[in-house]
């Protein structure tokens, strides 16, 4: 890390009041976070980085509580400068309910400009000649004391974002996007929060669950469910109990013994923690078939009747096109959620279509008329 533009790392509440003074005489302001997620199961804040236009701060949530800075997100006055914030902005709204508002998001900057490369790494790299340490993005955030490569891993995240916001706002201004781009980071200040749910019927989404036998299916049930309990109980990813291949492998031979766990390449580490509780769940399973499909949550396609599937079919190919016209993802033209909400609720008119989507003023004035004329197939 460079001396002169070393970070401040906040961990005392005396710090930390004099730099919510800071951040509240700022007009701008980068921000971003480090989590956990990777070392736990329930995660949780373990670093929030900002940078001015003359320095960098790293806070400690760990040490501190962030409650004063509710105001400070709120500001209207104040932009805060993120790249890809929606999960910044939930895990902020999760564990201190904060409201946001005047945010710019340089990664959805990127996609509606249709950069070749939207990851912070790449962009750095290609605009700034900057090379961020890859190794970091699996570092421990909750360990004490964090190292001197995480501290300059965590300021990088924010120090070059203010003169990335300049870039990227100047030529959002001569193509004439920044309308559209306000809206999107209009859209991210309602993101909420959902509390984590265990969906026990998920395991139907794991590749190669498909293609096994009610046996089968009935062991990788089992097992599925086992090792959320498990994860819980250690307080770590389920990832880190067994990979989701792994326990496909296990539903599929349906081993009986830990030699048999053993020969299909369970770690001795593994073996010697779980090979009795695994052993019960593959038995347990293998009795209770899973006869009856799977009913996991969330798959939105499945609720739709065959019409609202052929109208959604007909709106992902107009996406398409229209995505393809502009050199950019499907998704800046519409999200997949709002594009499920048209095809369901058919609307016939701009009003109605406005009632029952969130594509924002912009994205119904520029392709409201053509969505409509999708769904009752004028085009």
């Amino acid at each position: 890390m460079d001396a002169l533009s070393r970070p401040e790392f906040i961990d005392s509440p005396q710090e930390f009041a004099t730099l919510c003074e800071t951040l509240a005489a700022q007009t701008i302001v980068a921000v971003d976070t480090e989590s956990d997620s990777l070392y736990s199961y329930f995660e949780k804040l373990c670093l929030v980085q900002f940078s001015t236009r003359a320095a960098d701060y790293i806070v400690d949530p760990l040490a501190l509580s962030l409650a004063p800075l509710a105001s400070f997100f709120a500001d209207a006055r104040i932009e805060k400068v993120f790249h890809a914030a929606e999960y910044d902005i939930l895990c902020l709204k999760r564990e201190y309910h904060f409201a946001f508002a005047n945010l710019f998001d340089t990664m959805i900057a990127a996609r509606i400009l249709g950069w070749k490369h939207v990851g912070l790494g790449n962009i750095l790299h290609e605009r700034f000649g900057v090379t961020l340490n890859k190794k970091m993005q699996r570092a421990d955030w909750g360990h004490r004391p964090l190292t001197a490569e995480q501290l300059a891993y965590a300021r990088a995240d924010t120090h070059y974002l203010l003169a990335l916001r300049d870039v990227q706002m100047a030529e959002l201004e001569q193509r004439g996007r920044l309308e559209e781009a306000r809206e999107e980071f209009e859209r991210l200040t309602r993101v909420e929060p959902t509390p984590r749910r265990f969906d026990p019927d998920a395991y139907w989404h794991l590749k190669g669950a498909r293609e096994l036998d009610a046996s089968r299916l009935g062991a990788l049930r089992e097992l599925y469910r086992w090792r959320d309990e498990q994860a819980r109980r250690e307080d770590r990813p389920p990832f880190k109990i067994l990979s989701d291949a792994l326990l496909v492998q296990l539903a599929r031979t349906l081993p009986d013994s830990p030699s048999a766990l053993a020969r299909l390449g369970v770690s001795e580490a593994v073996l010697r923690r779980y090979s009795h509780a695994l052993l019960a769940a593959i038995a347990r399973g293998a009795a209770t078939q899973q006869i009856a499909r799977p009913r996991p949550r969330g798959r939105s396609e499945d609720l739709l009747d065959p019409q609202a599937r052929a109208r959604l079919e007909r709106l992902k190919t107009w996406r398409k096109q229209r995505a393809q016209a502009r050199g950019v993802d499907n998704d800046v033209i519409v999200s997949n959620e709002v594009l499920f909400a048209i095809a369901r609720a058919n609307p016939r008119t701009l009003d109605a279509l406005a009632q029952v989507t969130g594509l924002g003023a912009w994205k119904l004035r520029t392709y409201g008329e053509e969505i409509l004329r999708v769904l009752h197939g004028k085009m």
